[in-house]
């Protein structure tokens, strides 16, 4: 793994965002296939149980990927939009699936203000180097409803950052995430680690729920 310094221009951030999208979409089929088995019904749950309101809801699966989980939230009867920055994956996602399926690079993203009720961002946003995190984040949430719920799961580690084979990738711990979140508006609600049921050392995923523009909780719920 390369380290990528956080004073980097964004020209060499965007050059690594292409890189890692133009691998995506050399592998994309491999990627659908070997991905479609996943179980990602936790983080589906931990997400609509956090919107406030009656459904259906207005979802972004933010990093949708071949549309697996577009799916999934479709079944459920909510409104779903899906955003990818791999060409190839946002070709598959709209095969699958009868949903709107934006073709966006999350460096440069278009969303309407205030439109969603919920964004599900898994096993995406940790492809986007720190020196864009804030923006992105700050992007996300203004593309929420007030009180609107954005889930995030990311490989942990000890805030690393840097290529991983042909992928770009940061590997926060909950604190370091934690702190990006809430500079960008957010109050965490709740968090755990997955796969659920393993010992810590065994559960490389942490998962965050966060509302927009919410005083946050005096202790959070981790767990």
């Amino acid at each position: 793994m390369n380290d990528f310094s956080r004073e980097d221009s964004d020209a060499v951030a965007r050059e690594a965002a292409a890189l890692t999208l133009a691998e995506y979409d050399r592998m994309a089929e491999a990627y659908r296939h070997g991905t479609a088995d996943h179980d990602v019904s936790q983080n589906i749950a931990a997400l609509l149980e956090a919107i406030e309101g009656e459904p259906p809801h207005a979802i972004l699966d933010l990093g949708c990927g071949p549309g697996r989980d577009l799916l999934a939230f479709a079944a459920l009867g909510h409104e779903v939009t899906g955003l990818d920055g791999a060409a190839e994956l946002v070709a598959l996602a709209r095969a699958a699936s009868d949903c709107t399926v934006l073709h966006q690079d999350f460096l440069a993203l278009e969303l309407p203000p205030a439109r969603f009720d919920g964004i599900f961002a898994n096993a995406s946003l940790f492809h986007v180097p720190s020196s864009q995190i804030a923006r992105v984040l700050a992007d996300l949430a203004a593309a929420l409803k007030p009180g609107g719920v954005l889930f995030c799961s990311n490989p942990r580690g000890d805030n690393q950052e840097g290529w991983v084979g042909g992928r770009y990738g940061c590997f926060w711990d909950l604190a370091t995430w934690r702190a990006y979140a809430t500079g960008a508006g957010f109050a965490e609600l709740h968090h755990y680690y997955r796969p659920p049921g393993r010992p810590r050392a065994e559960q490389p995923w942490l998962a965050t729920v966060w509302r927009k523009g919410e005083a946050a909780p005096e202790t959070p719920t981790g767990r």
